[in-house]
């Protein structure tokens, strides 16, 4: 079955870094584009950043730009996002989550087939 496991989230103070990773399995990974997605109370979903696994090509939401790098290790079918210079706006709980194609095939995000449990960032000032 398809499976997303999210990690690495936590508790860290403005200006630190966490590193998120998202272990996929039960799909075939290169057909898929994986989504990094945040959701913090009384707020909308925000698209953070997406990669496509089959051409390496990335998003991220301008909020992150410069802060936030999504990655991919293919062989261990795990897309990481790596968090630096974390604000207390970033505060919320992460998701990855996959659909099928590249990123750009994504318009809305209940576009999305599957997703995972999600794990909290939490950044303090």
């Amino acid at each position: 079955e398809v499976q997303l496991v999210e990690s690495g989230g936590g508790l860290v103070q403005a200006g630190g870094s966490l590193r998120l990773s998202c272990a996929a399995s039960g799909f075939t990974f290169d057909d898929y584009a994986i989504g990094w997605i945040r959701q913090a109370p009384g707020k909308e979903r925000e698209g953070v950043s997406c990669i496509s696994i089959g051409d390496g090509r990335t998003y991220y939401a301008d909020s992150v730009k410069g802060r936030f790098t999504i990655s991919s290790n293919n062989a261990k079918n795990t897309v990481y996002l790596q968090m630096n210079s974390l604000k207390p706006e970033d505060t919320a709980v992460y998701y990855c989550a996959t659909v099928l194609g590249d990123c750009e095939v994504v318009d809305d995000l209940d576009e999305y087939d599957y997703w995972g449990q999600g794990t909290q960032v939490t950044v303090s000032s």
